[in-house]
């Protein structure tokens, strides 16, 4: 019944404006009540300490404000990553701020952490506490802050309770300097914070991950400092990556790839799974990766878990895959089990990783 609606809904939303399509989108999972299908127990994983379902996740972006994590959870995603959730609400960058780029299947926005703040979201997690399944949140600073690593610890401190785990957003093109955050000096002592942070809410919180979302445009010597010290600083994760403010060459829709702001999508999918198989070899098992950026298929997502990735989000591939990308993910996944006479996808993670990181730079 879903795929129905979601072959019937697509072609119409596509015609919508982006930002109203999502709107509308997200207004209608409101009203979807689903069961979640029954998942094959070979798709599971034990990752900082959560049991997930499956190992294939919605990306931060989607559910901003935490209004359908249940919805989506229905639909047979193993876990939802919501936000990028900011202290106080802000309206974010002017529209139009996000643009299709239908001949590359990718998208480019430069929404600017637009959200309803952390207050509104506190309360609607803590209205769906006892649903169970993994939500996780994606946090962020103001952009007119003045403390930016202060607004990181206030975060912890309100969402923590709530949260499945906190992705630390410091990756994103479109709040200026926030990716500063990134350099070593500024990196150690924010680290230093959060996880002092989340150490000591734990007794009213519980044991809380926290894992940081890095940007696919770092170069190997950042790359290199940004492990070390995550693993310095006992972070449980990292994300591999944001959006891309690099324009591929092999771009056609040149018009609308002049927008300014973070390329996903298909575009984004080499230079994504290139900084995975390195940040891969670099973390030497210390702890997880998720995966993120341009999976469209379930070789995609395969490709992914075999350059590195534990876990993988998907985002922009549903705008033009639709809902039924979910399922032909996990029949392919389960296939390469099948094909590798393995009994778990953990033993698929980062096969192809050295051989990755021996490919040409993606152009």
């Amino acid at each position: 019944m879903i795929g129905f609606f979601d072959r019937l809904a697509r072609p119409l939303l596509r015609a919508l404006e982006p930002e109203n399509a999502h709107t509308l989108t997200l207004k209608a999972l409101k009203f979807a009540f689903t069961h979640p299908p029954a998942d094959d127990p070979r798709l599971a994983a034990r990752m900082f300490g959560l049991n997930f379902k499956n190992p294939i996740g919605i990306a931060a972006g989607f559910d901003k404000n935490a209004e359908v994590p249940d919805a989506l959870l229905r639909l047979g995603f193993g876990f939802v990553e919501v936000g990028t959730v900011t202290p106080r609400p802000q309206s974010g960058n002017p529209r139009p701020r996000v643009f299709r780029l239908d001949a590359d299947e990718g998208v480019i926005n430069r929404l600017g952490f637009n959200s309803a703040g952390a207050s509104a979201v506190l309360a609607r997690l803590a209205a769906r506490v006892d649903a169970g399944g993994i939500v996780g949140v994606n946090i962020g600073a103001n952009k007119d802050s003045s403390d930016r690593t202060a607004d990181y610890v206030q975060l912890i401190e309100q969402l923590a309770p709530v949260a499945s785990y906190i992705a630390i957003n410091i990756s994103s093109p479109n709040t200026p300097g926030l990716r500063n955050l990134q350099q070593a000096s500024v990196l150690d002592d924010l680290l230093a914070r959060i996880v002092a942070t989340r150490n000591r809410v734990a007794a009213r919180a519980g044991p809380t991950p926290v894992l940081l979302k890095i940007a696919p445009d770092l170069s190997l010597i950042d790359l290199d400092d940004v492990v070390g010290i995550a693993r310095a600083r006992h972070v449980d994760g990292i994300i591999v990556a944001n959006t891309t403010i690099s324009r591929p060459s092999v771009l056609r829709d040149r018009s609308a790839g002049k927008q300014a702001g973070g390329l996903s999508g298909k575009p984004l999918f080499a230079l994504s799974t290139r900084m995975l198989a390195e940040t891969y070899v670099r973390v030497e098992g210390a702890f997880p990766l998720i995966g993120v950026g341009g999976i469209d298929s379930g070789a995609a997502a395969l490709a992914k878990i075999k350059a590195g990735a534990d876990l993988v989000q998907l985002y922009s591939g549903l705008i033009y895959r639709g809902l039924g990308l979910l399922a032909e993910i996990k029949a392919t996944l389960l296939h390469a089990l099948e094909r590798e006479t393995v009994e778990r996808l953990s033993e698929l993670v980062g096969m192809d990783a050295a051989a990755v990181t021996a490919e040409n730079w993606p152009d």
